[in-house]
């Protein structure tokens, strides 16, 4: 009994009920319709015009149905009462599309419908079931003045039989209610379910988040990246002549309170850029210009030969942030994996309607520095670059490190935020 009565099964006929206390307006309509169209027929008495009736209320349910809130109305109660598999999602929010109104107003249609029958059929079968089970038990429903009752019911036989008559009524009933409440559940996914625009709109809104989201993990690893390097540096430097040039350690210290404090506030800045707006996809991060590489230079551990070429004042911000951003991540790298003793030439100039960058540093002894492609950094920069249109290239060049990177002064309309 558990398919006919069992949770699942008496939740899905409440379901059932619902659609059909909600079919209920239109009916109503409906038989004022059939009242006008025949004047002297009894409505609620006549079968074929309450049947009239009925197939006047499912149009106008399915009129309703197409506003784009009826189908999030809709999508709440069958996930509540319908039973749905966990591997058959509905579709969330309003239907935007006109594909997705159809199905809505199609499943509306058909819950209301079916509602309807079983919720009649509940409210006069189940009476007249337990009458047809108390016939043995009660003269007075046997004496009753029902018209045309069949006058076979005085035989003892036929009243042996009548409880389960009854209780067959009521069986068959509930596999009725269970049947039209697994229909609804089989067709939610298909009707109710997300649309191929609204997939195709959820894979956008997630490339778009996703792709925020990794320029804010790019953001932490170059700024934290930076100082973390320069802060070992200068740090290890101090504690070697911590007794003998207490000059250079007390410079070591204020370049790392400098360094640590820019820091801080840079990374404020971008967990603060972790919530998401009204559309839910994160802000695009913000950062430091070029108006900030002076500050940068003087911090970050290296002696840094710098060489401005003409134009960079009127460098657009986002470029000029990206710009700031692969010159911390080039002087990282070199801190990191560059030899000493010479200092890192760094040329940024505006050349054909590109920003160019050049960053030479000192060659490492260690062979891991010479690979082409290698590392994080060297990737994020490469990534920083595509998405402004433009290019990277890094490997050993005239004995040294050459990082290159040519961002054009024309940034895509999806960067400009």
């Amino acid at each position: 009994m558990t398919p006919l009565l069992g949770r699942r099964a008496r939740q899905r006929w409440l379901h059932l009920i619902i659609g059909g206390a909600l079919l209920m307006p239109y009916f109503l309509v409906g038989t004022v319709i059939v009242g006008v169209q025949r004047p002297q027929a009894d409505v609620f008495t006549s079968p074929a015009n309450q049947l009239t009736a009925f197939a006047y209320a499912l149009p106008m349910a399915a009129l309703t149905a197409l506003l784009p809130l009826a189908r999030p109305l809709s999508v709440a109660v069958a996930r509540a009462l319908c039973g749905l598999p966990p591997d058959r999602p509905l579709a969330d929010g309003p239907a935007g599309t006109r594909q997705a109104r159809i199905r809505s107003a199609a499943w509306f249609t058909l819950h209301v419908g079916l509602g309807g029958v079983v919720s009649g059929t509940t409210l006069s079968l189940v009476p007249f079931a337990v009458g047809v089970m108390g016939l043995p038990f009660f003269a007075a429903v046997r004496d009753a003045p029902v018209p045309d009752l069949p006058s076979a019911l005085d035989r003892t036989w036929v009243l042996a039989l009548a409880p389960l008559a009854g209780i067959a009524m009521l069986v068959a009933l509930a596999g009725c209610a269970a049947a039209a409440g697994a229909l609804l559940a089989n067709r939610a996914p298909v009707l109710l379910g997300p649309t191929p625009d609204d997939r195709l709109a959820a894979s956008e809104r997630r490339a778009a988040e996703l792709a925020v989201r990794n320029r804010l993990a790019r953001e932490l690893h170059d700024s934290v990246g930076h100082a973390l390097s320069a802060v070992t540096l200068q740090a290890g430097a101090a504690r070697r002549v911590l007794d003998s040039d207490p000059e250079f350690v007390r410079a070591a210290l204020t370049a790392i309170e400098e360094t640590t404090r820019r820091t801080v506030g840079e990374l404020d800045t971008v967990l603060g850029l972790l919530r998401t707006d009204d559309d839910g996809v994160p802000d695009a991060p913000s950062g430091p210009g070029l108006d900030a590489l002076d500050r940068l230079l003087a911090h970050c551990g290296l002696a840094v030969a710098y060489a401005a070429g003409g134009g960079t004042d009127g460098v657009p911000a986002v470029v000029s942030r990206e710009a700031y951003r692969i010159v911390q991540e080039g002087l990282s790298n070199a801190l990191r994996h560059g030899g000493h003793g010479e200092p890192v030439r760094l040329r940024i100039a505006v050349r054909a309607g590109e920003l160019e960058i050049v960053l030479d540093s000192p060659l490492s002894a260690r062979p891991a520095v010479v690979r082409p492609g290698g590392g994080l950094g060297l990737r994020g920069i490469a990534e920083r670059a595509v998405l402004l249109g433009g290019r990277t290239e890094a490997g050993p060049h005239d004995g040294r490190w050459r990082l290159t990177a040519r961002l054009p002064l024309r940034a895509p309309a999806q960067e400009r935020r």
